[in-house]
């Protein structure tokens, strides 16, 4: 019998919500995380890999995912800018001085480190493996990254 972790139907229903969410973290927006989210599945039933454990396989899926997200902002079709059409109606953003809002305006570097270890628990050591830096590198990326979430959220203190 082939364990439950190497099913992609089984690892797409129990890590779906995670890939979203990492996508979303990266790429601000609904659509290109449903994109993204989409093709890190495709990428799974494709390559077939074999996983050692379910951490490994959500590792490997939220690596892909931070992957493919970077891989959306280098096509040449996001390089140009068009006005908004005006029938277009916008998302629901969040709301003024939330933290989730003050996490999306925080640098790309900065975005998926703080959403891996706070929204998904991951250790800096299991980072670092996912988005291939160092350790140093996930380090000083939380520490900067808590110093600007501790500025911008301050300044949008109304107190």
């Amino acid at each position: 019998m082939e364990a439950q972790w190497n099913d992609p139907a089984a690892l797409a229903q129990r890590f779906a919500p995670a890939v979203y969410r990492l996508a979303f973290a990266r790429t601000g927006s609904r659509t290109d995380a449903e994109d993204v989210m989409q093709e890190v599945f495709l990428r799974l039933v494709k390559s077939k890999p074999v996983f050692d454990s379910e951490a490994h396989a959500k590792a490997w899926l939220l690596r892909v995912a931070s992957n493919c997200a970077n891989d959306l902002f280098r096509l040449p079709w996001r390089k140009r800018e068009e006005p908004l059409d005006e029938d277009i109606s916008a998302p629901e953003a969040p709301q003024e001085g939330s933290v989730t809002l003050a996490v999306l305006a925080l640098p790309a570097r900065y975005r998926i480190p703080i959403h891996l270890y706070y929204y998904e628990g991951y250790s800096v050591a299991e980072i670092a493996k996912i988005i291939n830096k160092s350790e140093g590198t996930v380090k000083s990326r939380l520490s900067r990254a808590r110093a600007l979430l501790k500025t911008q959220l301050k300044e949008g203190d109304p107190s």
